[in-house]
């Protein structure tokens, strides 16, 4: 059992005006009924990060899944020409992918969208022609001083003009056999994972911007539950503890991706690790936002190995079949 950690009032606050939100849009917001299937096949395949064993790194991230035979494109970068560039560098194609996760607003994930979108349009009319985000990706932001941005409604304007389609996920959601979205995250435990000072515009007003639309991807197989992040803004002990009320309550297989941890202390390390270990995880890739030092300090606290515990870099990859799979300068 996880230890009670209390909730802060400002991010209760944004919590209610989150769900009252959504309740005035009129989504529900119990889980779909779950389909029981399992993947059996599962590689996921970074193509966006800081580091680069093949291609260009950058501050941003994207990853590509392969999934039962499926492909999903999972955020999409942060300049426009970064995974276009590192998916010619590692001979992989997008033309065959319908669907894309963007994992929250921040242009370092969805920056590469309507490129990819064009680009491979051209060979396809439905590549990338699915978009699932979370509710409230499209939401203004303002920032400090009260300047208002609308920059993802003009992505979605622009996108949608390209025939594409958006899917809003208020809740944990099926998206393929075994495939799930977690959808916007309860704060239980006051992680803070985000950096932003602003405010978010909502239909309750205009309160804290706590990234509240993040969400995860998560696969569900027989060795256990496989989850993907963008940033984990949401925090990834909020979002293992959502997922697994709500989709899988089995140890975890693996966390991938970026968890926010990068200026962590020592003590939220501590913590986090605690937590990880408690959930029963058994790998773990950080890239993007996740930091260098903070996947050591977690691998050295979980009591995970070089072969279970690495630092993420473009080009590495997971699967049920091999587990991580990291380049030179990951090892």
């Amino acid at each position: 059992m996880l230890a009670a950690v209390s909730l802060p009032r400002q991010i209760a606050s944004v919590g209610f005006l989150l769900l009252a939100a959504i309740a005035v849009a009129g989504t529900p917001l119990s889980a779909q009924p779950p389909s029981g299937h399992k993947v059996t096949s599962l590689e996921i395949r970074i193509l966006s990060t800081m580091l680069a064993d093949e291609g260009f790194g950058e501050w941003g991230f994207a990853a590509l899944v392969e999934v039962d035979g499926r492909r999903i494109l999972f955020d999409t970068g942060a300049h426009d020409d970064t995974v276009q560039r590192n998916l010619k560098e590692l001979g992989l194609d997008l033309s065959d992918v319908e669907i894309v996760v963007l994992s929250h607003n921040h242009d370092d994930h969805t920056t590469g969208l309507l490129p990819l979108r064009r680009q491979f349009a051209a060979k396809s009319p439905r590549a990338l022609s699915k978009v699932y985000g979370g509710t409230g990706i499209f939401w203004p932001r303002i920032s400090p001083a009260g300047a208002v941005s609308d920059r993802m409604a003009r992505v979605r304007r622009d996108y949608e003009a390209t025939g594409g389609a958006i899917v809003d996920v208020a809740r944990p959601t099926e998206i393929l056999p075994g495939v799930w979205l977690t959808g916007p995250v309860p704060r239980v435990h006051p992680e803070r994972n985000w950096s932003s000072v602003g405010k978010v515009r909502t239909a309750a007003g205009d309160v804290e911007d706590t990234v509240p639309e993040d969400m995860t991807l998560v696969f569900q197989t027989a060795q256990g539950p496989v989850y993907l992040f963008g940033c984990g803004h949401a925090g990834v002990i909020n979002t293992l503890e959502h997922a697994r009320k709500t989709i899988d309550p089995a140890p975890v297989k693996a966390v991938i991706g970026g968890l926010h941890l990068f200026a962590a202390d020592d003590k939220h390390l501590a913590w986090t690790a605690g937590q990880l270990k408690a959930f029963g995880v058994q790998q773990l890739m950080g890239a993007h936002c996740t930091g260098i030092e903070s996947v050591y300090r977690i691998r050295e606290l979980v009591g995970l190995t070089r072969q279970t515990c690495m630092v993420g870099a473009v080009g590495a990859s997971y699967s049920l079949a091999k587990g991580i799979t990291a380049g030179r300068v990951a090892k």
